[in-house]
């Protein structure tokens, strides 16, 4: 979700959803406020595990480490208690990076880095449509050793759809439907097993 979860949507996801991944980190960079209030009613509210999803923002003056330090220091600061630890680094939206393949394949890299560096589990979200149209090719593989939450919207919680890209022979996690209405809230559906944060 990319909207603060209230206390009443918490309240009603828990009865359903094991994990929510608000969001953390905006395309325009900045630290997006909501997280640690939506993250504090789902712990309230009883879901099991609270993680979050950083946008980056790869042509902004600030670096990838900085960005996610900047992430890091606001949910240290404000909600550490109550987050389950792990960062999905959300890998999209070919218009929010360079034009260049190379450039963006290095800016990734200090992205992972910098979040394996923060003393945070990490994850990748991105599909392979995605993954090719910013870092050129299917088969460009950097931190495949994490876990993948991959996008594909046919409506099916399931994984019998996937295609191996980045060096994921597997996936973790699915998003399988978009904007759909639950608790009151617009969100995004995924699916994942073996969620575990």
């Amino acid at each position: 979700m990319s909207t603060t979860v209230s206390t009443s949507s918490a309240s009603c996801f828990a009865s359903t959803y094991k994990f929510a991944i608000p969001r953390g980190y905006t395309s325009v960079g900045s630290v997006d406020t909501s997280v640690c209030t939506s993250i504090k009613n789902l712990a309230a509210g009883g879901v099991q595990y609270r993680d979050t999803y950083m946008f980056p923002c790869p042509t902004c003056s600030s670096s990838a480490s900085s960005q996610v330090n900047q992430l890091v220091s606001y949910i240290k600061s404000y909600c550490a208690s109550q987050f389950s630890g792990r960062i999905w680094l959300d890998i999209e939206g070919s218009q929010y990076w360079s034009s260049s393949h190379s450039t963006n394949q290095n800016w990734y890299k200090s992205l992972v880095d910098a979040c394996n560096s923060s003393g945070y589990k990490c994850g990748v979200y991105s599909s392979s449509s995605q993954w090719s149209a910013i870092f050129g090719s299917t088969s460009f593989s950097y931190g495949s050793n994490l876990p993948l939450w991959y996008a594909h919207y046919d409506g099916k919680a399931s994984f019998t759809d996937y295609t191996p890209f980045g060096g994921w022979s597997s996936p973790y996690a699915k998003q399988y439907q978009g904007d759909v209405t639950k608790c009151s809230m617009g969100v995004d559906l995924s699916y994942s097993p073996n969620y575990s944060g």
